[in-house]
C-alpha cells in the first residue's frame, strides 16, 4: 500500500488554513437545495456565512453528464424507502443540478463574506469549467470516487482535493488515493461519510477517522447525512478537521436535500459546538487550571467541629473534615484521632499543626 508521506500538519484551502491545532473547517453544502432560483442561493450564501459557516460548496454537472435521459428500468427510482422515489436520475439531476452560469456569481457572493468557494466536479468537462473559475480546491463525492480517470484529472492540477469515502471498501479507497497521490495530489482530505439520505447515526462508524488517518497518513473528516449535530460533534474528538453539512433556508418548502439538511439557526448551533468540542479538546493536562485555583478553598478539610480546651482529645465528634478547605487535608483524619490539642480552639477552627504541635 502506497501510503505517500507523513500528512502536513497544515493545509491552505483558498484563504483558510486548517490543520489539528485550527477549529474544524465548516462547509455548507449547498446542493440543489436553491430550487432553481438564483435569488434563493444567494440567499443561502448569506445565511450560510450568518450562521458561521466556513465554506461553500457547490455541485458541478448537468443532467446529461450525470446519467442517460432514460426514465424506466434501472434509470428509475422505484424504491419506496428511497428520498427521491417516483423520478427518474434524470428528472432528479435536472431539478438538482446548479446551472453553470451562476457558478461565478455565487462564489463571488462568498468571497464578498471572505469564505472559502468551491465545488464538485463530476465530471471531465466539469473540471473544466470550474479550473476557468480558478477554484482553490476541489471535493470528489462518495459516488465518483471510484472514477479514476475523473481522479486522475482532478489531481492534475495539483490543488487540495478532499474526498468523500461512502460505500468505498478499504481495497477500493486504497485505489484511489493511490491514483491521486500518483497524478500530483499532495494536499488530500479524506471524509468519512455514510450514503444514505438521511443516515443513522449508529452507521457512522466514526472510530474509523483515526485509522482513515494513521493508514492514508492524511487529515480527515466528516460528510454527514444524519439528523442533527450529534455526530458532526463527536467527529471533532476524533481527529475531524473538516465537516460538510447540506444547508437549507427552510426545510419546510422543500428541496431536493431539504430532508438532511440544516436551516440557519441549526447550522450556527453545529458552527458553535463543534468549535467548542474542538477547544475542549485541549492536551493532556493534570492539576488545577488557572481558573481552578480560586476553587481550592472550597474543597473538604479538617476542622474543629465543637469547642475544645488545651488537653482536649480529638475525635470523630470534634474532628471533622468539611468544606471549605482551609484545613490540613482529610487524608490526616485517622492519624489526629486520639491525639490532644496543644491550644483552646473554637467551633469552626481550622485544624492547623499550631493546634497539634
Amino acid at each position: 500500500m502506497n501510503k505517500g508521506s507523513t500528512a502536513p500538519s497544515y493545509i491552505q484551502l483558498g484563504n483558510k488554513i486548517i490543520g489539528l491545532d485550527t477549529p474544524p473547517l465548516i462547509i455548507a453544502e449547498l446542493s440543489g437545495n436553491h430550487d432553481q432560483s438564483l435569488d434563493k442561493a444567494l440567499a443561502m450564501v448569506d445565511a450560510a456565512a450568518k450562521s458561521g459557516a466556513d465554506a461553500i460548496k457547490l455541485q458541478t454537472y448537468t443532467a446529461d453528464t450525470m446519467t442517460l435521459d432514460v426514465h424506466n428500468r434501472e434509470f428509475f427510482i422505484d424504491d419506496p424507502g428511497n428520498l427521491w422515489h417516483g423520478y427518474s436520475l434524470h428528472d432528479l439531476y435536472q431539478k438538482a443540478a446548479t446551472p453553470w452560469g451562476w457558478h461565478k456569481i455565487i462564489f463571488e457572493r462568498a468571497k464578498q463574506h471572505n469564505m472559502l468557494a468551491f465545488s464538485t466536479p463530476f465530471d471531465l468537462t466539469a473540471l473544466e469549467y470550474l479550473e476557468s473559475l480558478d477554484v482553490p480546491c476541489y471535493k470528489i463525492a462518495s459516488f465518483e470516487n471510484t472514477d479514476h480517470p475523473l481522479l486522475e484529472a482532478v489531481a492534475r492540477t495539483g490543488k487540495p482535493i478532499i474526498i468523500s469515502t461512502g460505500m468505498a471498501t478499504l481495497s477500493e479507497l486504497t485505489e484511489s488515493v493511490e491514483v491521486l497521490r500518483q497524478h500530483g495530489c499532495k494536499d488530500l482530505i479524506l471524509l468519512k461519510c455514510t450514503s444514505s439520505y438521511p443516515a443513522n447515526p449508529v452507521d457512522a462508524n466514526l472510530k474509523t477517522l483515526p485509522h482513515l488517518a494513521e493508514l492514508f497518513h492524511c487529515q480527515v473528516g466528516l460528510s454527514d447525512h444524519t439528523n442533527g449535530l450529534g455526530v458532526a460533534v463527536a467527529s471533532v474528538a476524533l481527529g475531524a478537521t473538516v465537516i460538510e453539512k447540506h444547508f437549507v433556508l427552510d426545510r419546510s418548502e422543500g428541496g431536493v436535500d431539504a430532508e438532511f439538511s440544516m436551516e440557519p439557526n441549526e447550522f450556527h448551533q453545529l458552527v458553535e459546538e463543534c468549535r467548542k468540542a474542538k477547544d475542549a479538546l485541549g492536551m493532556v493536562h493534570y492539576g488545577p487550571t488557572p481558573e481552578e485555583f480560586t476553587s481550592r478553598k472550597h474543597r473538604r478539610s479538617l476542622y474543629i467541629a465543637k469547642d475544645m480546651q488545651v488537653g482536649d482529645i480529638l475525635t470523630e465528634q470534634n474532628l471533622r473534615a468539611v468544606r471549605p478547605g482551609l484545613g490540613l487535608p482529610p487524608k490526616y483524619l485517622k492519624q489526629f484521632l486520639g491525639k490532644s490539642i496543644k491550644k483552646n480552639a473554637a467551633k469552626g477552627t481550622p485544624l492547623s499543626w499550631e493546634l497539634l504541635i
